[in-house]
Formats: C-alpha cells, sequence, structure tokens
C-alpha cells in the first residue's frame, strides 16, 4: 500500500476516481435490477396464489352446480324409473355436458370405496376400483379426495396427466358428497396455465432490464469520456505549472534565483511562489554558514583522527602486552604445579599418606583446575577441539578419583551412580571443563560433612549427567553462567568455571537445568541422541 501511495499522480488519481464513480454507477444499476427481480418475484407468489384462489372458486362451484343437478334429477324422478337406470341417466348427461374435446375440464364420480363411476378421459377404468392409485409423488389423491368429500368437501393438490399436451402438470381438485349412493363428485384444474403466464411476465422483465442496462452503459461510457477530456486537459495545466515549478528548483540547486509569479496562472500555486521564494533565500543562507562551517569542522576531524589512531595503537599495544603477559604466566604457573604434584606423589609412594600433604594436593588440584579453566579460555577462539567417541562412564570414574582427595580435604564424600558402557561423541577436554568445573563447585558450596551426588544414565535414548549437593538455595539460576558471577563472594575463584560451561553446552547444544531449593540444588546435562 506505501509502496502504491508513493506512486501516486494527479492522472491516476482521476482516473481511479472516475473508475470509482462508473462503479457507483453500475452497483446502483445492479441494485434497481434486484430490487426489481425481488418485487417481480412478490407479484409472482401473489399472482399465483389469486391464480389458485380463482380456480378453486370455480371447481367448488363447478361440484357444487353439478351436486344439485344430480340431487334435483333423485328427487323428480327417482320414483318414477329404476335406481340404476336413474344411475345411468345422470351419468350420461353430466358426460355430454361437459365432453371437452382436450379433455381439460371434466366431472369424475367415484363411490366411496374407491370404484370408478365416471371419468370421461379414462372410460377404460369405469367400474375399477382406483382406491389405492397414487401420482407420481407416491400421494394416495382418492382417498384423500373421498375423505374430503366425507367430510362435506375439501380440495386436494396433486400432479397428474394434462389431456390437452400429455404432460405431467400440478392439479387441484374439488370433491364433495352426493350420499343417498354414497358418491364422490368432483373436478379440478390444471396450474401449468399459470406457469406460463409468469414465465411470460419474466421475459419481459428481462427485456426492460436489459434495455434499462444498455441505456445506463451508453450513458455512463458517454459520461466517462466527457470526464476524461475535461481531466486531460485540466492536468495538462497542472502539469504546465509544476514544470515550471520543477524547472526553478534544478536551477536554484546551483543558481540563486527566484520564480517569477507571471509564469505562474493558477492562484493557488501563485501562493505558494513568495514562500518557496523565501525559503531557497534562506536555503542559499543557510548553505554558505554550513560550507563555512564544514571546514572548520574537516580540519578538528583530521586533528581527532589523528590523535584517535594514536590512541588505537597504543590500545592494541596493551592488548597484546597483556595477552603475553597472561599466556606466558599460565605457562609458569603449570611448571611448578606439575612439580608439586609429582613430589606429592613420589612422598605418598615413600612414606604413605600424609594428613597435612593431603591438603596441600587438594589446593594444587584446585589450582590445576583454575588453570585448565584459564587455558581453555585462551585457546577457545584459536583452537578447535576434535570430537571423538570416548568412554563416558570410565571417563567420569577417573574424574571423580581425581576430585576424591579435594572432597575429603573439604570433609566430602563423592558418592556416585554411574551406569556402565555409556559412550558419547565428545571432545575430551571440553567434557573434562564440564564434569571438573560442576565438582569443583561441588565441593565448594556444599554444606560441610554432605555428601555431593553425581548419576550418569540412560533416558530415552539421551545421556542425563546429573550434579546434586545439599546446599544453599541459588536465588537467581540464569545469572550463575555469567561471566565473573559469584553467588557467594568468600568463596573465592574467578566466577568463570560456569560461564565456560554453559558456552561448551551452548555451542555443542546440551540442555542445562537448574533446579535449586532451600536444602538441595540439582544440576542437570542433558547429551542428546546424536552423541551417543
Amino acid at each position: 500500500m506505501k509502496r502504491y501511495l508513493q506512486k501516486l499522480s494527479l492522472h491516476s488519481i482521476n482516473f481511479f476516481g472516475i473508475i470509482i464513480l462508473f462503479a457507483f454507477a453500475l452497483i446502483f444499476t445492479f441494485l434497481v435490477i434486484f430490487e426489481e427481480y425481488r418485487d417481480f418475484e412478490q407479484e409472482s407468489i401473489h399472482l399465483r396464489k389469486n391464480y389458485l384462489e380463482e380456480q378453486k372458486s370455480k371447481i367448488k362451484e363447478e361440484t357444487e352446480r353439478i351436486l344439485r343437478y344430480i340431487r334435483h334429477t333423485y328427487d323428480s324422478m327417482g320414483t318414477q324409473i329404476g335406481e340404476e337406470d336413474l344411475k345411468e341417466n345422470i351419468i350420461s348427461s353430466i358426460e355430454h355436458l361437459f365432453d371437452r374435446r382436450n379433455g381439460s375440464s371434466y366431472i369424475f364420480i367415484y363411490t366411496f370405496d374407491g370404484v370408478n363411476i365416471s371419468d370421461p378421459n379414462r372410460p377404460e377404468n369405469r367400474g375399477k376400483k382406483m382406491i389405492d392409485f397414487q401420482d407420481i409423488n407416491g400421494k394416495y389423491m382418492l382417498k384423500e379426495l373421498i375423505a374430503e368429500a366425507k367430510k362435506g368437501g375439501g380440495y386436494v393438490e396433486y400432479v397428474w396427466t394434462n389431456p390437452a399436451n400429455n404432460q405431467l402438470s400440478p392439479k387441484v381438485s374439488y370433491a364433495a358428497p352426493f350420499r343417498p349412493w354414497n358418491w364422490m363428485v368432483g373436478t379440478g384444474v390444471y396450474l401449468n396455465e399459470i406457469d406460463e403466464i409468469i414465465a411470460q411476465k419474466k421475459e419481459k422483465l428481462k427485456a426492460r432490464l436489459i434495455r434499462y442496462v444498455m441505456e445506463i452503459l451508453t450513458l455512463s461510457a458517454i459520461l466517462f469520456w466527457i470526464a476524461w477530456g475535461g481531466i486531460k486537459m485540466i492536468n495538462s495545466i497542472i502539469h504546465k505549472e509544476i514544470s515550471t515549478f520543477r524547472d526553478f528548483f534544478r536551477q536554484s540547486v546551483v543558481h540563486n534565483i527566484v520564480i517569477d509569479k507571471h509564469q505562474i496562472h493558477i492562484k493557488e500555486f501563485k501562493i505558494l511562489v513568495s514562500y518557496v521564494n523565501e525559503m531557497v533565500e534562506e536555503i542559499h543562507k543557510k548553505n554558505s554558514e554550513l560550507k563555512a562551517l564544514n571546514a572548520s569542522l574537516e580540519e578538528k576531524v583530521v586533528q581527532k583522527t589523528a590523535k584517535l589512531h594514536e590512541q588505537i595503537k597504543y590500545n592494541e599495544q596493551l592488548v597484546a602486552a597483556q595477552d603475553s603477559f597472561i599466556k606466558h604466566s599460565i605457562h609458569e604457573i603449570n611448571t611448578p604445579l606439575a612439580v608439586i604434584m609429582t613430589h606429592i606423589d613420589i612422598y605418598k609412594m615413600k612414606y604413605g599418606e600424609n594428613r597435612y600433604l593431603s591438603k596441600i594436593e587438594a589446593a594444587s588440584k584446585m589450582i590445576s583446575n583454575i588453570y585448565d579453566d584459564l587455558s581453555y579460555m585462551v585457546k577457545k577462539d584459536r583452537f578447535v577441539y576434535e570430537k571423538q567417541i570416548l568412554d563416558f562412564s570410565s571417563f567420569l570414574k577417573e574424574r571423580i578419583v581425581f576430585f576424591n582427595e579435594i572432597a575429603r580435604g573439604n570433609e566430602h564424600k563423592i558418592v556416585s551412580e554411574i551406569e556402565e558402557g555409556i559412550s558419547i561423541c565428545f571432545s575430551d577436554i571440553e567434557l573434562q571443563r564440564i564434569i571438573d568445573n560442576n565438582l569443583s563447585n561441588a565441593i565448594k558450596y556444599a554444606y560441610k560433612k554432605s555428601d555431593i551426588g553425581i548419576r550418569l544414565q540412560k533416558v530415552k535414548g539421551d545421556t542425563v549427567l546429573e550434579f546434586r549437593t545439599h546446599s544453599k538455595q541459588i536465588e537467581d539460576t540464569q545469572r550463575i553462567f555469567e561471566p565473573f558471577h559469584q553467588e557467594v563472594e568468600n568463596k573465592g575463584g574467578f566466577g568463570l568455571g560456569l560461564e565456560i560451561v554453559h558456552s561448551i553446552c551452548k555451542k555443542e547444544h546440551v540442555e542445562v537445568e537448574v533446579e535449586s531449593g532451600k536444602d538441595m540444588t540439582l544440576f542437570r546435562y542433558v547429551f542428546k541422541g546424536e552423541y551417543a
């Protein structure tokens, strides 16, 4: 939408305005057509209803007239001739009276048992019992006609073959009783005539609406082209005025000029001329000031840039010196540390365990762990730690043996629950950093004389490593992985251990979970199935 608005022009606005007006004209036309059709449907319903009522009235009157004739003949001649002869005379008179060539109007007579007495269109059915006869929709029309006759007279609608065209047509019949002989006398009328009348009216309506639409479309097209021509002429004038402004702005970039008011003819645009001239004068004035300011700033930038280059060079030298110092310090620490550890092992082999020496050994191992952390931090960005298949179970046991002396020195006992035969594809250096830093923290923060629990097991294809301690609750389990963060200030250390663990786990997609309560803290590391 924004891109479309950026491409708007007077030409397109006017064009779409005309299109919208044309669309409204079409909508209005279709609404009129819709209203006409709706009125026609209502008119058709009323026409059909009135026609049906009119036809019902006619067939009722016809039936009652026949019944009056039958009753009069019965009353006047009933004693002069036999009953059967009288019936034949009456039936013959009725059939001759209603002898229509097209067979569309006739009187039918049945007994209350459904026996055909008279049906001019179906003489072959005379004397047959037709009580179970059905129309195409399964309607028992004779049963219903007889039932209405027994009530004193009534109407039944059904579908029947029209003798005039031999086609099925809707029909309504009226039946009334002649009780002395248990006759059902009736007549009916076909309703297809009203459908033909409505169809003719519909065709006339369609022709009228088509003519109406064509007239509207023709008028709309004429108005469209008239409007389009007028808009083109107006746009031409506006474009000429805009071109004057455009040429002025193009030249004013280089030259200090103003617009001549006599070049502008549209009143609204003339108002803009004075504002534009003032704006251009102000812009040229500010440009002159900016040029002077830029010249001054360029000189200052050159001076500041030179100083900044000197400062950057000095900082790079400091960083390089610091990096060199850390590397050499780590190397220098490692040499005496290795000597201390070696001589402690020799002393143990010659003279056995010594309580004071055990504390020295524990402290040395803690220093060794810190050294390993610093060494990893220095190398991690310049060195790729290759993965290999490791016996996780054995590797973990070796690290526990390494930390056993440290744990004893701090009055702790490491209790392990390690599932045998667990392998993992991982860097041994990085796996050692995860295990050592967790064990080091567990020994540092666990309550005195409490056990440190370690568990390694397979769970649903994943390898799960857990460290459990009885220690003070961790208030913020997220911040403990931040660099230099220490939960307890007086415990010493650099606060790098868990940051190293977190960076390794994040890089290798190892899930880390920390649960800490009032008396117990759990660190859980989930190595997904692809590492096994």
